[in-house]
């Protein structure tokens, strides 16, 4: 049948294929299905044989075994069936295939998101603000590099004084602000238990990863002595993302580095590194990264930069299969992108004529919205 098909894989953004040709062995009972990325181009081949199978210890059986190899995720196996319900189009193929005014058949819509209670983001006049639960609590009048604990109650934000950056806390329920760590501090991020704080701290003209006790910042360890241009939040309990001029480092808490991946690699030949990385590890799966830049070849119609003539958006990217696919809007001049706490929603600062504005879009580039008007929202609960 003509029209969308659609890959769908546990805890990644579904893939939108371009149906090919069918083939069907009669003889053996099976058919080779041929399809492409829709948004990378590779190739995708189905192979479905009617052939009783289980999946795993399970009792359930299936009518068909599948295995479908897409060329840079790989090889999948299971068990599949039959479900005409799921597809009530069908019931119309032959009456209206051909009619012209015939509305195309779309992806489901995603349902399975939570909106936000608590998030933080930078307004037009450059004052800091929290809003949670529907009430909006100021935090400073000036203020960056922000991010929110996991229960909602509690800003990390850098503040340069004098020359000298330090970290700055927020505290919700007693609505003070008071300095966390200074002495040359910035880029803070609160685990995901909001026990731990990682940050960059200045060593003479370079930057290192250090780990603190939320509460005890004075007790913070290094867990990283290379200097390093940007660090990019927790990949999971035990380890942060960070980056030089070359490299991006997975570096565990107790010290070193455990995995590499070049800069080079992660932005290809379409993509150009900001002046400060914005690469986001998804939190409900960190295989995904999201990843705000400069595009390079800019399409007709996309806000550019005057002064370089580049674009910006934001595009994920799947670190085992090396899997790019750009997410955001193409009329739009996008940058700091960040994940919600389900991994499922993506909030973005968008210039336009008047300023800037935050918007969300879902991870398969869906559904954008206007959130707030500012910058640089970061997400809490």
């Amino acid at each position: 049948m003509k029209g969308l098909e659609r890959l769908e894989r546990g805890g990644y953004p579904p893939i939108n294929l371009v149906p090919g040709e069918v083939s069907q062995d009669a003889a053996t009972m099976s058919w080779i299905y041929h399809a492409t990325d829709g948004d990378t181009g590779a190739a995708v081949t189905g192979h479905l044989v009617r052939e009783t199978c289980t999946v795993g210890a399970s009792d359930v059986k299936y009518a068909f075994k599948v295995e479908l190899d897409h060329a840079q995720i790989g090889a999948l196996q299971g068990c599949a069936r039959m479900e005409p319900e799921q597809f009530p189009e069908f019931k119309q193929k032959n009456l209206d295939d051909d009619d012209p005014d015939k509305k195309p058949v779309g992806p489901p819509p995603i349902t399975n998101f939570k909106a936000p209670i608590s998030y933080a983001y930078v307004e037009a006049s450059g004052r800091v603000v929290l809003r949670r639960k529907g009430v909006t609590q100021l935090l400073a009048e000036r203020g960056s590099q922000l991010s929110v604990s996991h229960d909602g109650n509690r800003v990390l934000f850098t503040r340069e004084d004098g020359g000298a950056s330090a970290i700055w806390l927020y505290d919700s329920p007693t609505r003070k602000t008071r300095e966390w760590l200074g002495g040359g501090a910035q880029q803070a991020f609160w685990s995901a238990d909001d026990t731990r704080v990682a940050f960059l701290k200045q060593a003479g003209t370079g930057w290192q990863v250090w780990i603190a006790p939320a509460g005890e910042p004075g007790q913070a360890t290094q867990a990283y002595a290379g200097d390093v241009t940007s660090l990019d939040g927790w990949v999971d309990e035990h380890a942060v993302l960070a980056s030089d001029a070359n490299n991006f480092y997975w570096i565990g808490d107790a010290g070193g580095v455990t995995a590499t991946l070049a800069a080079r690699d992660l932005y290809g030949d379409q993509y150009g590194r900001p002046a400060m990385d914005d690469v986001r590890v998804n939190p409900a799966n960190s295989d995904i990264l999201l990843v705000s830049a400069a595009i390079l070849k800019p399409a007709p119609g996309m806000p550019t930069e005057p002064r370089t003539g580049l674009g910006a958006g934001f595009f994920y990217y799947e670190v085992k299969s090396k899997r790019r696919v750009l997410l955001s809007p193409p009329d739009l001049f996008a940058t700091s992108a960040g994940w919600s706490r389900d991994g499922i929603q993506i909030f973005y600062t968008s210039r336009e004529t008047r300023g800037t504005v935050v918007e969300r879009v879902f991870w398969d580039g869906s559904e954008v919205k206007r959130y707030a008007a500012g910058s640089d929202l970061v997400v809490g609960q």
